[in-house]
């Protein structure tokens, strides 16, 4: 595997209480936890807890499913398990998946600048769906 494979950056899970759902991760699971405290003071949206060096999940609040209106439909996704999966691209290829997906008319999203995931601030990113209905960001941090 090269530094610029495709890899998962982050799954958003949709949580009842983001402390706890962190403490659990942390604790049964094993997983370090991210951003709690500033969670817990109300300088961060939602926690996340690290899954290896490259990926995290993200801990999200049902309250934020109304900021879900990056495509048609996702401010239902609230309840669901899992809000979006973010697949990390090298920019080329990151430009070939939108090429790819407008050319099949699928919906993208515009582009997000420096949205913070878990290799820190990424350069760009849109969100798209997949046949299922399945929310997909995809990202390039260089």
């Amino acid at each position: 595997m090269t530094d610029n494979s495709t890899r998962l950056d982050h799954v958003v899970l949709w949580v009842r209480d983001p402390a706890a759902a962190a403490a659990f991760y942390e604790d049964a699971v094993g997983l370090e936890p991210l951003m709690v405290a500033e969670y817990a003071a109300g300088k961060a949206s939602f926690p996340s807890v690290r899954v290896n060096e490259e990926t995290i999940l993200d801990l999200a609040p049902l309250s934020l499913a109304q900021y879900m209106n990056m495509v048609p439909g996702g401010t239902e996704s609230a309840g669901h398990p899992v809000n979006h999966v973010c697949l990390s691209f090298p920019e080329d290829e990151f430009d070939a998946l939108r090429a790819r997906l407008e050319e099949r008319s699928v919906s993208v999203s515009g582009f997000s600048y420096d949205a913070s995931g878990a290799r820190g601030p990424a350069k760009r990113s849109f969100y798209f769906r997949d046949p299922d209905g399945n929310v997909f960001e995809a990202r390039h941090y260089e």
